[in-house]
């Protein structure tokens, strides 16, 4: 049997990191969904069957309010900051403030990012060109995508000569082949709280408990920061 989860991208790499042991535990399988969370957060909204859920920790509350996960179970993983990554062997650029960033982007000849109307990471990057004065500049070279672990695959895979991406190190981590090169400069980073949380629908809440208590674990907590998450 397994449990279902809908998660952000960030998560992807710690569950997976654990999900032996969750077997071994309680003979459970886990069926993983991750995606940009505001599209994690519209179909848990529209009433999917789903065991355990997890979003950022302004969602989760939201989530509660509206009865779509169980009050007394939600539980802090941790924060996870937004940086920038570049394909494994290429140079790691001086990303030190925004103007060094500005001309790094302004220079990469591609952009990967994941979905910048939905995801955590691309809605913020996006308000960073902006805010650097160079989204109109930059936009043709945006290569966006699901979630930030498909953008890093493909960068790793791409031809493109001067490639940079940017998304959460979670999913930095997760993606062999990308190398993570720095947070975003001071005034322009972002560090978000996931929490996990039991859905109101969930069957299987035993098992569901268990995995949460797993991965918070403090036995855990080296491979919750390995994966990218600040603890």
């Amino acid at each position: 049997m397994n449990i279902k989860i809908l998660s952000g991208g960030a998560a992807n790499g710690l569950v997976t990191a654990l999900s032996p042991a969750f077997k071994a535990a309680t003979g459970f399988g886990i069926e993983g969904d991750y995606g940009a969370v505001g599209g994690m957060y519209d179909r848990v909204g529209a009433g999917e069957s789903v065991d355990l859920i997890i979003l950022t920790e302004r969602m989760i509350f939201s989530l509660k309010n509206g009865g779509h996960v169980v009050a007394n179970g939600l539980i802090g993983l941790g924060k996870v900051v937004t940086g920038l990554a570049v394909r494994s062997g290429l140079p790691i650029p001086d990303i030190r403030d925004g103007e060094a960033l500005r001309d790094v982007l302004l220079k990469a000849d591609s952009i990967y990012l994941p979905d910048y109307v939905k995801s955590t990471a691309g809605v913020h990057f996006a308000s960073v060109l902006r805010k650097l004065g160079i989204f109109d500049l930059v936009e043709k070279k945006l290569k966006t995508f699901p979630n930030g672990q498909t953008a890093m695959a493909a960068m790793a895979k791409s031809g493109d000569k001067n490639p940079i991406g940017c998304t959460q190190i979670t999913e930095i981590l997760n993606t062999p082949g990308v190398v993570y090169a720095a947070d975003l400069p001071q005034d322009y980073g972002l560090s978000t709280i996931y929490t996990a949380a039991q859905s109101s629908r969930s069957l299987q809440p035993d098992a569901v408990q268990a995995l949460i208590s797993l991965l918070t674990a403090n036995e855990n907590i080296e491979i919750r920061k390995k994966a990218g998450f600040l603890v």
